[in-house]
């Protein structure tokens, strides 16, 4: 069964020539035939710490927007922070390292992460405005720079509303998912307040300022009301479609549907594999990609990303400020990675192709119960080694992509 299943991907597999960014695109040509008619491709990582991941997708990326139309990339970074960051890719002056840092998550403050942002500001440096890509944050948690953007908007155009809403908004600026359970939901409904304040007076608002400055305020006052979701609503990861975990992907989702119901049309995702995943995670959470679908259909393409051994960063678990430690994987054990790594390098496969002609073992292996590696932000000190998650592969994911040897993300000095 498993030599079966071996040939079958050894058939299938697109070999990567590089994992490299800016090298020739002859060995992803094939991705036009995977991917066409796909409007959405979520792009996953069993580990937030990973260099050749960034990479693969930074080269990815490359790839899609050059020569598949793609317009926008929506990352798993703070939909606040990331506006600074899309502003400085479309020629904005700035620090690109500075501005990555202040997406206030360490996963990110990487030289992968600020190589692939100096690359779409270089990109848009030298294509017309309609060939132009964004850098979009779709996770509304932290939203210090919305807080500060309104706070500031109002006490130009407002100042006595800018009084009345000062210290909800430094809460707000300060406070994390789940932080201030509310079974009441006050910060949550004074933020939507604030929110729907805005828009009705924008007009006389805008006169006192600028329109400009008036659409920018109702655009952060939206992030707030999304912040302030997730920030009153309790931390438990139980199932559930209002349950914190899933609210979060669905706001996530939503703002990648709208970007494609936008100017982008095509959007890349970057998030951790259970997000991009069709299904769900946890404790049965609905997983961004599992609302991408609803709304796409095939439209949407799952490609999760998986190691076989090496390292990785993350956080020890409990530990919310220290640095992220290298930890290390050996063999892949029971799980899927072990049999991608029966074929040797590094290479993608797509699930959706060659499936009705596949040996009925390949078939059972696609559409049977597995385990996959996954790792998130922080781990357990020493117990990380047998964190798995399961899956169904052809039905949690539409394609692969599998590197042979994980190296650690580098992080910023």
């Amino acid at each position: 069964m498993s030599d079966e299943i071996t040939r079958w991907l050894s058939a299938n597999a697109l070999p990567l020539s590089t994992l490299s960014a800016g090298e020739p695109a002859e060995d992803l040509q094939p991705l036009h035939e995977v991917l066409k008619g796909v409007r959405v491709v979520g792009l996953g990582e069993s580990t937030h710490g990973t260099r050749e991941f960034f990479q693969l997708k930074h080269r990815l990326l490359e790839f899609l927007v050059r020569e598949m139309g793609f317009r926008a990339l929506a990352m798993e970074a703070s939909e606040s922070a990331a506006l600074a960051v899309d502003a400085y890719a479309g020629g904005a002056p700035g620090d690109a390292a500075r501005l990555v840092s202040r997406l206030d998550f360490w996963t990110w403050r990487t030289q992968e992460i600020v190589a692939m942002v100096e690359w779409m500001r270089e990109h848009n440096r030298t294509v017309p405005a309609a060939e132009r890509v964004r850098f979009v944050g779709i996770d509304p948690q932290r939203c210090a720079d919305s807080a500060d953007a309104v706070g500031a908007f109002l006490e130009k155009a407002a100042p006595a509303t800018a009084e009345s809403v000062r210290e909800s908004l430094g809460v707000l600026a300060a406070s994390r998912p789940g932080s201030l359970p509310d079974p009441g939901r006050r910060l949550y409904e004074e933020a939507r307040e604030l929110a729907g304040f805005l828009e009705e007076h924008r007009a006389s608002l805008a006169a006192r300022t600028s329109p400009e400055a008036a659409d920018d305020a109702v655009r952060h006052a939206g992030i707030l009301v999304r912040c302030a979701d997730l920030i009153t609503r309790p931390l438990q990861a139980g199932p559930g479609e209002e349950s914190l975990y899933a609210v979060r992907d669905r706001h996530m989702a939503e703002a990648v549907h709208a970007l494609v119901d936008g100017a982008a049309d095509r959007v890349a995702v970057w998030a951790h594999n259970g997000h991009i995943a069709k299904g769900t995670y946890g404790q049965d959470v609905p997983a961004l990609g599992s609302v991408l679908r609803r709304y796409h259909g095939d439209a949407y393409y799952a490609l999760g990303l998986l190691f076989g051994k090496g390292r990785f960063r993350a956080r020890r678990s409990g530990d919310t400020t220290g640095p992220a430690l290298r930890h290390r994987i050996g063999g892949a054990g029971r799980s899927v990675e072990s049999r991608l790594a029966a074929v040797p390098g590094d290479y993608l496969v797509d699930l959706r192709g060659g499936e009705a002609e596949a040996a009925p073992a390949v078939q059972q292996w696609l559409r049977g119960p597995g385990l996959q590696r996954s790792f998130g932000a922080s781990v357990p000190r020493f117990t990380y080694r047998f964190h798995v998650a399961p899956l169904v592969p052809a039905e949690d994911y539409d394609g692969l992509a599998f590197v042979a040897k994980s190296t650690c993300s580098r992080p910023l000095a």
